[in-house]
C-alpha cells in the first residue's frame, strides 16, 4: 500500500504545518475564521492521514488475516504495519504487545475486566488505587471491578495548585494494593504526573501499574519501558488519527497470564462445543473484525508525528501553554483550575470566568468562531474538588498559534462585557 510523503518541519514552522490540516481553513458563523481550541477532546487530522484513509477504502478494502486474495493480503500487511509503528512510537519491546481497541475507554475497561477474572483476579481485601483527577474512563471501570470482586477502591487527593498529594503515598500504596491506575496528563487540570515515582512505589509492593496516556502520547515523547509501567491506554483521535481506534499496551508476561476480554472470531485457537482455547498475543484480545481502516490511518498519523519529531511537538506545546497562561492572567475574574505555571503541565487549561456559566462562555466564544469545551470534561470528581460544577476548557496542539490565544482572550473579554 503506497504512503503519501510525510511532512517534515525541522524548524517547526507552525503556519506551514497548519496547511496540512484542511479543516483549519474553515470559516464559521458569518464567515469568521475557525479558531480550534478543543484538541484535548479530539485533534484535527492532516491531509497525510485523510489521504491514507481514503486510499485504503478505494484500493485495499478487505477483512484481514483470513482472506487469501490480494486485497486481504494488502489489508493485513497495512494493519500489522500500523501495529509495528505504534509499538516503535511508544518504545514497546514487541508489536505483539499492542492491542487495538476502539478508544482509551475500551482499553481501560479491558484491563479492569480481565483483572476481575481467573487466577489473577482480585478478591476481598485487595485494593485498587486511582486519583481524584482521573477521567471517568479511569474511575468507573475500577469502581465496577471493586463491586464485582469485593476489592476496595482508594485514591490520591489533589492539592490546591492541582498537583497530586503524594504525602501519604507509602500508606495509600501498601501490601494490599494490587493495581495503581492513574493519568499521565490530566485532561482537566493539565497536570503532568510523576509516573516513575508512583510506579516505583507500586512495584515495591507488587502492584500492577496502569497508565492513562490519552493526553500525553499526542503531546510528549513517551517510552513505556523508561516510565516503568505495566499497562498503558491511549487513543488515536487525539494524536492526528481517526476516531474509533485506541490502543492498549501491556507487558507480555502480564497479558499472557490474563484471560481474554471478548469472545468471538480471530481470538481463538480451537473451538469445540465443550470448550475453546485461545490465540496468542495480540489476537487473544482482538475478537471479531477490528477497526482496520482506522488502524491503517493511525499508522499514517504516527508517521506524521514522527516526521515532525515529538520533542518538537512537546516544545511547541510548552511554549503555547506558557503564552496562554500568561495571557489569561490579564482577564479579570478568570480562575485557572490546576497549575498556573507552565511547569510539568500539558496543553489543556480549564477555567471559570467570574459568575458567568461555562456553557455561556463557550457559546459566546463560538459566536466568534472560537471552539472550546464547556462542562465537566468527564471529570466530575476533580471539579467537585475545586468547588465548581463545570468549567470552560481551551486546549492546544501542534497547530495552535499565539494569534489564536489572542483571539481567545479577546473573546473572553467580550463574554465578560456581554454578561455584565
Amino acid at each position: 500500500m503506497s504512503q503519501p510523503p510525510v511532512a517534515t518541519h525541522a524548524a517547526y514552522d507552525v503556519e506551514l504545518l497548519r496547511k496540512d490540516f484542511p479543516i483549519l481553513e474553515r470559516r464559521v458563523h458569518d464567515n469568521q475564521p475557525l479558531v480550534y481550541l478543543d484538541s484535548a477532546n479530539t485533534s484535527q487530522k492532516p491531509r497525510q492521514v485523510l489521504d491514507v484513509l481514503t486510499e485504503f477504502y478505494e484500493q485495499h478494502n478487505s477483512n484481514i488475516h483470513r482472506a487469501t486474495h490480494a486485497l486481504g493480503e494488502e489489508a493485513t500487511e497495512a494493519y500489522e504495519s500500523a501495529r509495528m509503528k505504534v509499538a516503535s512510537f511508544i518504545g514497546a519491546p514487541s508489536a505483539d504487545e499492542i492491542i487495538f481497541t476502539k478508544n482509551s475507554s475500551e482499553a481501560l475497561n479491558l484491563i479492569a475486566n480481565v483483572l476481575a477474572w481467573g487466577e489473577r483476579g482480585l478478591k476481598p481485601g485487595d485494593e485498587v488505587v486511582i486519583t481524584e483527577m482521573e477521567h471517568h474512563s479511569n474511575i468507573v471501570p475500577w469502581q465496577l471491578l471493586c463491586e464485582r470482586t469485593g476489592a476496595t477502591l482508594r485514591w490520591f487527593g489533589v492539592t490546591d495548585d492541582g498537583r497530586l498529594d503524594l504525602s501519604d503515598i507509602d500508606t495509600l500504596i501498601n501490601e494490599h494494593t494490587k493495581v495503581v491506575s492513574f493519568v499521565h496528563v490530566s485532561n482537566v487540570l493539565g497536570t503532568l504526573n510523576p509516573v516513575a515515582l508512583i510506579a516505583a512505589r507500586a512495584h515495591a509492593v507488587g502492584a500492577i501499574v496502569v497508565l492513562d496516556a490519552s493526553q500525553s502520547v499526542p503531546q510528549l515523547p513517551v517510552d513505556v519501558q523508561e516510565l516503568g509501567i505495566d499497562v498503558v491506554a491511549f487513543t488515536g483521535h487525539k494524536m492526528c488519527g481517526p476516531t474509533g481506534i485506541g490502543m492498549l499496551w501491556g507487558r507480555r508476561e502480564l497479558l499472557e497470564a490474563l484471560p481474554p476480554f471478548l469472545g468471538g472470531g480471530e481470538m481463538i485457537e480451537t473451538v469445540t462445543m465443550e470448550r475453546s482455547t485461545y490465540a496468542g498475543l495480540p489476537h487473544k484480545y482482538e475478537a471479531g473484525t477490528p477497526p482496520i481502516a482506522e488502524a491503517v490511518a493511525l499508522g499514517a498519523a504516527v508517521d506524521y508525528l514522527t516526521g515532525i519529531g515529538m520533542d518538537a511537538v512537546a516544545a511547541h506545546e510548552r511554549e503555547i501553554t506558557a503564552y496562554a497562561l500568561s495571557a489569561l492572567t490579564e482577564v479579570p475574574e478568570l480562575r485557572v483550575l490546576g497549575p498556573t505555571e507552565p511547569v510539568d503541565r500539558g496543553g489543556a487549561i480549564s477555567f471559570t470566568l467570574g459568575s458567568v456559566h461555562p456553557h455561556d462562555v463557550a457559546q459566546i466564544l463560538d459566536g466568534h468562531g472560537i471552539a472550546v469545551r464547556a462542562g465537566h470534561h468527564c471529570g466530575r470528581p476533580i471539579h467537585r474538588r475545586f468547588g465548581v460544577a463545570a468549567s470552560t476548557r481551551a486546549s492546544f496542539y501542534l497547530y495552535t498559534t499565539t494569534s489564536e490565544i489572542d483571539a481567545l482572550v479577546a473573546g473572553l473579554d467580550k463574554a465578560k462585557r456581554f454578561f455584565g
